[in-house]
């Protein structure tokens, strides 16, 4: 660290060089000056850390001094020296920015515990400012967030096109995870203690960067958080890449105990192949942890290998009910709750329940009906799941969220507006896949044509136009991270050619992406 010495007398200054061993205590002194005019115009120029000033001085004293370092170099630490008479003075001027003072003569030992307690401050400082640095890095990380709400959504939604997910996860530069029988893992882990719950949601923010940290140590592995579940990290790991899934959680567990005081929680799901299975590995995950005791004591919980039991629910069976919702067929919904849900063992019902409850929740994701009295209603209904002996009242809350649903569904169908309104939500959620008016047609059990008239009368243009604008508004927000080339933003909005998306973005707003970008620059 860089020290400045300011004192109108060359004997005092030589002085307090030969009082401390400069080097051994992690300083070095650099520049002096007669005084605080002087040594302002060193600190314009020198990058100093700590400045030691007389408190009298011809010119400018050590308290204005500080004052002006205070406002203008607030990142350097000084120290005033005064003589006996001077010390409620000084001691004053403590709030201008002095950090420490010493009365004249000054003893070695405490300018040295002195410098000690600076050294530790400013070690402090930077430590805080590089977590910082590095939260703002992962926070503000575009392309780690839709990489994030891409995995959530695989593993709580429908795979309904396997060519479209697989362009989409080149896009999002998740290459690894779109190969076809890829083995993965998800791991839940839950945060717990024991009787502050403001606590935990203080630290809330600190556990998933933490999660993340530790996440980037090992290949392919991926942290998402699900809305449902505050207080849990959700992970996913590509098992040819990862040699130990133990060592991985066992990794988190210490960590967070050691860093954060906290105890945790993991479910570690079944193994399983491909994206078609993920949402069956996230349920298997979730029902490891739900296996867990209450209270606030560190558990793994490991059901790797399940029995094949659990995964006979047939992506088939799952359209059949998906459609006796969007088909408003609510005794058709009753009937294959019934063939799917009787019969089974205690965690394959809970399994299976999962299932049903999960297509519920995307179904009113889709269409936009999230009302706080679903979401509790999911809540509550998931909270029943876990318990593990209440399958009847999971039945009914299963079957009075469905009619809920299909009510809100035959709503949102009869009114124009509210079809619009979900089929608008639909296209902020997945507007840089290919989407055409016969894909949304299908979607949503309407007429294209139909779709095609109705949408431009209730939003003022056309289908086309408003997803090529929408697409702009997105890829405007993406270009202003630096961190993400253009080519990157082209393929994210959904666009394969870059040169083309410069062409539509140029129409759009006047500029190439690059000017918009530099323009950006410019105002910063």
């Amino acid at each position: 660290m860089k020290v400045l010495i300011v004192d109108d007398e060359i004997q005092i200054r030589k002085g307090l060089r030969l009082k401390v061993d400069w080097e051994e205590e992690g300083f070095q002194i650099v520049e002096e000056a007669s005084n605080g005019r002087k040594a302002l115009d060193i600190l314009q120029t020198e990058d100093i850390d700590v400045v030691i000033t007389d408190m009298r001085m011809p010119i400018m004293d050590g308290v204005e001094l500080a004052k002006r370092c205070h406002q203008e170099f607030p990142h350097v630490k000084v120290i005033v020296l005064s003589g006996y008479s001077d010390f409620e003075y000084v001691r004053n001027s403590l709030q201008q920015g002095v950090k420490d003072y010493l009365l004249k003569p000054v003893a070695p030992d405490e300018l040295v515990e002195a410098l000690r307690k600076i050294r530790k401050e400013v070690a402090e400082e930077k430590r805080k400012q590089a977590e910082i640095a590095q939260m703002s890095r992962l926070v503000h990380s575009h392309l780690q967030e839709l990489q994030e709400q891409f995995i959530l959504h695989l593993a709580k939604e429908e795979v309904l096109q396997l060519p479209i997910v697989t362009e989409r996860l080149q896009q999002l530069q998740l290459e690894e995870l779109a190969t076809e029988n890829g083995k993965v893992q998800f791991i839940t882990v839950e945060i717990r203690e024991s009787n502050d719950d403001n606590r935990l949601e203080e630290l809330r923010l600190p556990f998933q960067l933490l999660c993340k940290e530790i996440a980037q140590q090992y290949k392919a592995t991926y942290v998402f958080t699900d809305p449902s579940y505050p207080n849990m990290v959700q992970l996913l790991m590509l098992l040819e890449s990862n040699s130990s899934v133990d060592q991985f959680v066992q990794h988190i567990q210490l960590n967070v105990n050691k860093l954060l005081k906290l105890e945790t929680v993991i479910g570690i799901g079944a193994i399983v192949n491909g994206l078609s299975e993920y949402r069956s590995g996230y349920i298997s995950s979730l029902l490891a942890w739900s296996q867990s005791q209450l209270g606030s004591k560190s558990q793994i919980m490991d059901q790797t290998a399940p029995s094949e039991e659990l995964f006979d629910f047939s992506p088939d069976f799952e359209k059949r009910i998906t459609n006796s919702i969007e088909n408003l067929d609510f005794a058709a919904f009753k009937d294959y709750l019934k063939m799917v849900l009787e019969g089974r063992s205690v965690m394959s019902f809970s399994f299976a329940a999962n299932q049903v409850l999960f297509m519920l929740g995307s179904l009113a994701k889709k269409y936009d009906v999230e009302t706080n009295n679903i979401q509790n209603m999911i809540w509550n209904c998931q909270q029943n799941i876990w318990k593990l002996y209440s399958q009847h009242k999971v039945k009914e809350d299963l079957i009075q969220l469905a009619s809920l649903i299909i009510e809100k569904v035959r709503l949102a169908r009869f009114s124009n507006k509210k079809l619009i309104d979900s089929i608008r939500h639909y296209l902020d959620q997945h507007y840089a896949s290919e989407i055409s008016l016969t894909t949304l047609s299908a979607l949503f059990h309407i007429n294209s044509a139909h779709l095609s008239e109705t949408f431009k009368n209730h939003v003022g243009q056309n289908f086309s136009d408003y997803l090529v604008t929408l697409r702009m508004d997105k890829a405007k927000q993406l270009l202003k991270d630096k961190q993400l080339k253009i080519i990157d933003v082209s393929n994210l909005v959904g666009f394969s050619n870059s040169g083309y998306f410069s062409t539509v973005f140029k129409k759009h707003f006047g500029q190439t992406p690059v000017e918009f970008r530099n323009s950006i620059e410019g105002a910063g």
